[in-house]
């Protein structure tokens, strides 16, 4: 007997559910057949639409099944009650801010240009947006068009848009190159040393991935030629983490390797923007005839890492495939990509490039200078000249992991090429980029107190 209470705030109808579901999960045996709707409306003197509601949302849930002209049965729902665990305890003692943080890939909050970003933001939204619907898979066509235009004079891609795709940086396009070479180029190579994400996500595909060496002219071609790969990332023109820039007749080396092979090339151009020694190498794109390189790319070093934007330029022979795969939905919202198109479109871009390249050029320079003053012929510098970070090496062995943890008692987060890379030998990432001007030279001080004891 169910009581049902007609002066609840509760509808007659879920209070006769709950008590039914309650029944069924601990009384009820499966298969029991229930009480037909008639005989419970009139036992309760109750409607029979509200009987039907509550047997309704007991079908929905799986508790009960109708058999045609017989009725409804309890079914097996296998049902075990969520049990809440126990709390943990509250950390009392949150972790203090870093004094000094050398992360090696982000810029100062203070470089990002916000009151512009906002007002063109305004701008972007307008009647003309349609937020009922999905946006271009590939990416709206004015910010690719805006893409394609800086890219064919700054870094001299041959493109246009139709070639790109609009992404969520540089993980993103790895899982979409990924995805879109694994039936036609399953063998995959690498730089050794270099950037462990795209290895790590290409064997989370299942690729046969081989590391090849780098020496002083980038990756070595000879190797890759007696690898069994038929698709190669590289990073051609400041090669991670050694910084070495692979020369033309390498470059045309590589590029008849791909032809010879069918095999496709990932150029990754990711410090092409923050050059600070020379201009940037043209890219090696550029240079293909035979439609073999993808062009990658995102304007996380230049602009904004938590925009979580990058872009993709596809040989036109992947074009069919990508949008047969992957061209449904768009990857970056539009909201974003309109902003950034009018950032593009009104001149924005190559203005705040210039000025971000030459604060970062001074950023460079002073931490640099700081450590030649600090530490001296104790350390050498492995790469600069480009980049958010210059990286460094003792001169006398030391224990890189007491290293870290002596330098975090202090308050200095330190970060190593070992942490991201594929690398026999280690090095300490100096990035400048995330501190003001008049931070860099103090914590330089405040790091070559820590490493100095280290070496005694």
């Amino acid at each position: 007997m169910y009581l049902l209470d007609t002066a609840s705030e509760t509808p007659l109808h879920i209070q006769l559910y709950e008590a039914l579901k309650h029944d069924i999960m601990t009384t009820l045996a499966v298969g029991s057949k229930l009480p037909s709707i008639r005989k419970i409306a009139q036992e309760y003197r109750i409607s029979k639409n509200t009987v039907e509601s509550a047997y309704n949302q007991l079908y929905a849930e799986g508790y009960i099944e109708s058999r045609p002209k017989s009725g409804y049965y309890i079914t097996e729902a296998n049902y075990q009650p969520f049990v809440m665990p126990e709390p943990r305890a509250k950390n009392n003692n949150p972790t203090t801010p870093y004094l000094y943080d050398f992360f090696p890939a982000r810029q100062a909050k203070s470089s990002f240009p916000l009151k512009l970003w906002k007002r063109l933001f305004t701008k972007a939204i307008d009647e003309t947006l349609d937020l009922g619907g999905y946006s271009d898979g590939q990416g709206e066509y004015g910010l690719r068009v805006e893409i394609a235009r800086y890219l064919t004079l700054s870094r001299g891609v041959v493109c246009d848009a139709s070639q790109i795709v609009i992404g969520g940086a540089f993980v993103d396009s790895m899982n979409i190159l990924a995805d879109l070479l694994r039936d036609t180029h399953p063998r995959f190579a690498i730089e050794n040393p270099g950037y462990a994400v795209p290895r790590t996500v290409f064997e989370q595909f299942g690729y046969d991935v081989s590391p090849i060496a780098v020496d002083e002219n980038g990756l070595r071609i000879d190797e890759l030629i007696h690898s069994q790969a038929n698709a190669v990332y590289i990073t051609p023109s400041h090669q991670y983490p050694t910084g070495v820039a692979m020369p033309v007749a390498n470059r045309l080396k590589l590029l008849t390797w791909a032809k010879e092979n069918d095999g496709f090339i990932i150029e990754d151009d990711y410090d092409s923007e923050l050059t600070y020694r020379s201009r940037p190498i043209p890219s090696l794109q550029g240079l293909d005839t035979d439609d073999r390189v993808i062009y990658i790319g995102t304007f996380s070093k230049a602009l904004s890492p938590a925009l979580r934007v990058g872009y993709i330029v596809l040989p036109h022979r992947l074009l069919e495939n990508y949008k047969a795969f992957h061209g449904y939905f768009s990857r970056v919202s539009l909201t974003t990509q309109k902003t950034l198109e009018l950032f593009f479109k009104e001149g924005h871009w190559e203005r705040h490039l210039r000025k971000i390249r030459n604060l970062n050029r001074k950023k460079h320079d002073l931490m640099k200078y700081a450590l030649i003053k600090y530490l001296g012929d104790q350390i050498e510098i492995i790469s600069e000249g480009g980049g958010l970070c210059i990286n460094i090496r003792p001169t006398v062995p030391i224990d890189f992991n007491l290293l870290r943890q002596q330098a975090e008692k202090t308050g200095l987060k330190l970060y190593y090429t070992n942490d991201c890379s594929l690398i026999e030998w280690d090095a300490i990432r100096m990035g400048f980029g995330g501190f003001e001007m008049e931070e860099i030279e103090p914590a330089v001080e405040a790091f070559a107190e820590i490493i100095l004891r280290e070496m005694v």
